[in-house]
This record gives structure tokens, C-alpha cells and sequence, in this order.
């Protein structure tokens, strides 16, 4: 009996990197979406503690900047893993194994997507000013703007809103807030 031999031809080839460049691009919404320059943060962001119902303090220029800045930069990260599932769907020499991977990412990249967006809808009409959303299937990162600072009663307020939408573990829910 022969043993199956090990074929890496150019289409694992080329859905490897596409691969490695969705998770890039995930990676670097995640870091600028979390820690980007135009952020000051106060100690309460820096403890390895965050307890749920502690909002978070981040001191920004203007935070209707900060707010369009965000949604730019998550829709210009979404665009570009869009593109990427495209190319990997739409190419010729990709296999029906790798296009049934690309639709499932797809599709679970638009249920994201659609979550931020009611999230987001549900907490400004809770009575916040403004709010973005970032979701990856396993956390939620969530900057409200608040000029007088979230209470604990607000940041239980937004994390029921968020779990009545998506299923996330407590200690990856981090709640924001933007004077």
C-alpha cells in the first residue's frame, strides 16, 4: 500500500498567504481599533484587572474626530479582508474546499459586521451621544462618548445591550468612554 504523498502546489500556496494577509489585516484594525496613538489612557485602562461595570476613561481631541476616525478605519479594514475572500472565492484555480472556507468566513465577517451596527444603534438609542462597536467573534471592545463619564449602571446597561446581540465572555467585553 503507498503512503499519500504531500502536494503543496500553488493554489495552497496562494490561499496560505491570502490567509495570513485577512489575518494581518484583522490583527491591525484589532491594534489601532485598541491602542491607536491619538488615545491617552488613564491607569484604569492599564490594570490587567477590568471588572465588568468599570467604565474606562480615553481622552482624545475632539471626540467627534475620534468617532469618524474609528468608523473609517474599521470599514477600510473590513474592505480590505472583503477583497481578499473575493479573490480567493472568484479565483479560477481555488478549489471547492477552498471556497466553501472563503464563504464561511464571509459570511461570519457579515454577521460581525451587522452586529456592530445594531449594537451600536441600540446604545445610542439607550440615550448615548455616540458609540463604535468592535467585534472579532471572541471580544468586543466598545468606546462610548460620555462627557461626564460612564457610571456603573451605564457600563451594565451597554454590556446587556451587546449580550442581547452576540455571546461573549465577560472578561473580553472592555466598555470606553470618551469625554
Amino acid at each position: 500500500m503507498k503512503k499519500p504523498t504531500l502536494i503543496i502546489g500553488k493554489k495552497q500556496i496562494a490561499l496560505a498567504g491570502l490567509t495570513l494577509l485577512l489575518g494581518t489585516a484583522v490583527y491591525v484594525n484589532y491594534a489601532v481599533s485598541s491602542g491607536g496613538k491619538d488615545i491617552k489612557t488613564t491607569d484604569k485602562v492599564n490594570t490587567k484587572t477590568v471588572n465588568y461595570g468599570e467604565s474606562q476613561l480615553v481622552n482624545t481631541e475632539p471626540a467627534e474626530d475620534y468617532f469618524a476616525k474609528a468608523r473609517i478605519e474599521r470599514m477600510t479594514s473590513r474592505d480590505k479582508a472583503v477583497e481578499t475572500l473575493k479573490l480567493v472565492m472568484g479565483g479560477g484555480d481555488s478549489t471547492d474546499e477552498e471556497k466553501s472556507v472563503a464563504a464561511k468566513e464571509a459570511a461570519a465577517m457579515s454577521g460581525l459586521i451587522e452586529s456592530e451596527s445594531k449594537v451600536e444603534n441600540l446604545i445610542k438609542a439607550a440615550g448615548f451621544e455616540d458609540c463604535v462597536v468592535y467585534l472579532d467573534g471572541q471580544t468586543a471592545n466598545i468606546v462610548v462618548k460620555s462627557p461626564q463619564g460612564l457610571i456603573s449602571s451605564e457600563a451594565a446597561q451597554i454590556k446587556d445591550i451587546l449580550l442581547g446581540e452576540v455571546t461573549v465572555a465577560n472578561e473580553n467585553i472592555r466598555i470606553f468612554d470618551v469625554e
